[in-house]
């Protein structure tokens, strides 16, 4: 099924380091906002590096995200993809990265996950001119990372 992004970049003159992940999941999409399913620990890891409550509403996670310098968006715009599944995706659109760094002051991005990072290298490292740093998937798929493993490895963030 050919789907698009619907919701835009998190960012502000502020943030320094954009997280990117591939596309938005069917509960994402259902909720209009990054990382909606339910057992995605995105928002948890964030909380827990950044010494804040785990948000609940749209409007917390964006508070979260822009008063610690961070920005979240995905690499692709627009592809097919049978569910949520990532190992499903074909003819991707990919968004404009090169364009949100050239209007921030972003220096490092980082992948949610393998797949995220290896998409970001096939359309978007070229225009961009800026290596990815791979983190662990904070997807439910991801079960070899505990919540704890995972923090651990997202505390780079902090650097």
């Amino acid at each position: 099924m050919r789907v698009t992004h619907t919701f835009e970049p998190v960012y502000n003159s502020n943030s320094r380091l954009l997280i990117l992940g591939t596309f938005p999941s069917v509960k994402s999409r259902e909720n209009d906002f990054y990382y909606g399913h339910p057992q995605n620990r995105f928002w948890k890891v964030l909380a827990a590096i950044t010494k804040e409550e785990v948000p609940v509403s749209i409007e917390g996670k964006k508070g979260m995200l822009l008063k610690h310098g961070i920005a979240i968006w995905d690499v692709i715009f627009s592809c097919d993809i049978e569910g949520s599944s990532d190992s499903s995706i074909k003819n991707v659109v990919p968004n404009d990265v090169a364009g949100l760094l050239g209007k921030t002051n972003i220096t490092k991005i980082y992948g949610n996950g393998e797949t995220a990072c290896r998409l970001y290298d096939k359309f978007c490292r070229e225009k961009t001119g800026a290596e990815i740093i791979k983190l662990p998937s904070t997807s439910p798929a991801n079960a070899a990372f505990s919540l704890e493993r995972l923090i651990e490895r997202w505390e780079i963030l902090k650097t």
